[in-house]
């Protein structure tokens, strides 16, 4: 259930029907929980500012009345930790109110209640790790040390899986991995799995709204929603019922293994993001320093050619060595020498065959990580870098001619890879766009055959 469902229709697994619903239209929601068995309530109205709390409370109440009316069997919940006292925050106060409001209506609620999730897309975690990423010394409040049990995205998951499938019962169940720790934890386990140093340097005057202003400039966190959050960060967030490890049998991980778990994953998933699914509608990335995914920045462009698959890669397959890079070669040979200056490979290797990229051959001062003939080239950068950067070619068959999407991908390592990509962002992106007119122009149908 989407309020605009064609905005998430693409990203949406064949078999699974999108329907439009918004919890603040009661209408929208009769319409949308009709026939459905088990219902999901994976909403919060952080971004809304003060106003918050009533919109969650008044969409949780018309979610309860429209199931109960349509007679869905169960909703499932995702709420937070928090011991309920005077000072719990108004952010954890409300994702408990949530779930009373939800069990309002007489509908069965399961309610899993969670501290940070360690995952792409979890605001407490993308805070964490922009925070992380950005600054090689943290001058932080006393919240860093409240003591917190993290899970990993993947363990939430199995639990709301798990309990679709549970008899007819009415729970609250409080969830967290193996270890229980503070932020300030969480933050050097990703800086060390990350190979960066972190200095954190833990002050008692930075009250949540100065904390919530300063998280707004260095981080893509909202003031308004940051605000609630960090002042949730000042409760203990630890699971005090360890009754959910005995009714499922789910063991879930420490902190070490669900850090490496979400960053192995955040490669995988912009693998399959980027490499399998990038050529989209979208002419062009529309973000000025491109868009951005997990820790990975990537721009994207495309060319239309009234050549076949096969003639449209032909000069891919001949880039770099003698041919070049299609565009600006002289600012190819420049960086080749201040590669060669710090260390790295230049531009001195080439490429061991002219025309067929086999994998894991070099050209020039890149690495052939994945080949198809006539569909796809990427390459992976071996130069002295601050970071991690690809560089892929995708070639698909559109009517009569065919489509050329040309990708950069980069993985900034800290503060220093962000200053790298945005600094030469408009160099780079010259370059990208005369290269992809270079190969554009080179089209020559030369007849080959593959061996």
């Amino acid at each position: 259930m989407a309020r605009e469902p064609e905005s998430v229709r693409s990203r949406v697994p064949d078999g699974i029907e999108t329907v439009q619903g918004d919890v603040l239209d009661r209408r929208s929601l009769d319409r949308a929980l009709s026939g459905v068995d088990v219902a999901y309530y994976l909403v919060h109205s952080l971004a809304a500012g003060s106003a918050f709390e009533e919109r969650d409370r008044r969409g949780a109440l018309n979610f309860a009345a429209s199931a109960r009316d349509a007679g869905v069997r169960r909703i499932i919940y995702l709420g937070a930790l928090g011991e309920p006292s005077a000072s719990l925050s108004s952010h954890l106060r409300s994702r408990q109110e949530t779930g009373e409001a939800l069990r309002s209506a007489g509908v069965p609620v399961i309610e899993f209640r969670a501290s940070v999730v360690i995952g792409s897309g979890s605001l407490s975690f993308e805070l964490i790790r922009a925070l992380v990423e950005r600054l090689p010394v943290m001058i932080c409040p006393h919240w860093v040390s409240t003591p917190t049990q993290p899970i990993g995205i993947d363990d939430l998951i199995a639990y709301l899986a798990a309990a679709a499938d549970m008899e007819s019962e009415e729970r609250v169940f409080e969830i967290g991995g193996r270890d229980v720790s503070s932020y300030g934890d969480i933050m050097r386990e990703y800086a060390r799995q990350r190979g960066l140093r972190r200095h954190l340097i833990s002050v008692p005057l930075l009250t949540p709204r100065l904390s919530s202003l300063w998280l707004a400039l260095v981080t893509p966190v909202y003031a308004r929603v940051g605000k609630p959050l960090i002042e949730g960060m000042r409760n203990p967030t630890v699971v005090r019922d360890n009754s959910a490890l005995t009714r499922f049998a789910i063991r879930p991980a420490g902190l070490t293994e669900m850090v490496r778990r979400a960053l192995s994953s955040e490669d995988e998933e912009a693998a399959r993001r980027c490499w399998a699914e990038s050529l989209r509608s979208a002419e062009e990335t529309k973000t000025w320093g491109g868009e951005r995914y997990g820790s990975r920045i990537i721009e994207s462009l495309t060319v239309v050619t009234t050549k076949t698959p096969a003639e449209a890669f032909e000069p891919i397959r001949r880039i770099g060595g003698k041919a070049g890079w299609y565009y600006a070669n002289v600012l190819w040979r420049v960086r080749g020498l201040v590669d060669l200056w710090t260390g790295g490979p230049g531009l001195r290797r080439g490429r061991i065959h002219p025309d067929l990229p086999e994998v894991g051959s070099h050209v020039d001062f890149w690495r052939v990580e994945a080949f198809e003939p006539d569909s796809l080239l990427r390459l992976r950068a071996e130069m002295r870098l601050p970071g991690r950067a690809w560089l892929q070619f995708e070639v698909q068959r559109k009517g009569s001619g065919s489509v050329i999407r040309q990708t950069a991908i980069f993985e900034p390592l800290g503060l220093a890879g962000l200053v790298y990509w945005y600094g030469l962002y408009p160099i780079h992106r010259v370059m990208f766009r005369g290269m992809l007119r270079g190969i554009a122009t080179a089209l020559v149908p030369i007849p080959h055959t593959m061996p």
